[in-house]
């Protein structure tokens, strides 16, 4: 995360929520490469922010409709993901919860759009050749298990 966006999100003075989808076609995940930080070029889960008044299956269905024009069936929420980043005078600069959700591809190529660069599906061998947002893959292959496929 660069420094202009740990400020912008230190501003909030509060946790920013969001959500983070894991969309599964057979054996492989959608992933985006990120257009904007935080995480800028690296790859990750479909996710973005909440709207005030917006459910979070709802803005997650939104978030993969505006990333990547992929449709699909959201899982039951997955996990909890909250990360806290420190400023340099060691107290908290950031803090965001996403909620986690899988999810089964109903339809659609993947076309990268809103603040993703790159929208593409991969097989989990493929991840150690990603450079991945850190911390990403075990929620990523946790709701692998939740589509019914089980350890990858």
């Amino acid at each position: 995360m660069t420094e202009s966006t740990t400020d912008t999100l230190a501003q909030l003075n509060r946790p920013l929520l969001g959500v983070s989808v894991s969309v599964w076609h057979g054996d492989k995940v959608l992933l985006i490469r990120r257009g904007r930080d935080p995480g800028r070029g690296l790859w990750a889960p479909v996710g973005g922010k909440v709207a005030l008044g917006e459910r979070l299956a709802e803005a997650a269905l939104r978030e993969v409709r505006e990333e990547t024009g992929v449709e699909c069936r959201l899982t039951p929420l997955s996990d909890l993901r909250e990360m806290i980043w420190p400023a340099r005078d060691g107290r908290p600069a950031s803090h965001v919860v996403l909620a986690v959700y899988g999810a089964e591809w109903i339809s659609g190529e993947p076309v990268a759009g809103d603040d993703a660069e790159v929208a593409a599906w991969f097989a989990p061998a493929d991840f150690d050749s990603l450079a991945m947002v850190p911390g990403t893959v075990p929620y990523i292959l946790a709701t692998r298990r939740l589509i019914g496929g089980g350890t990858p």
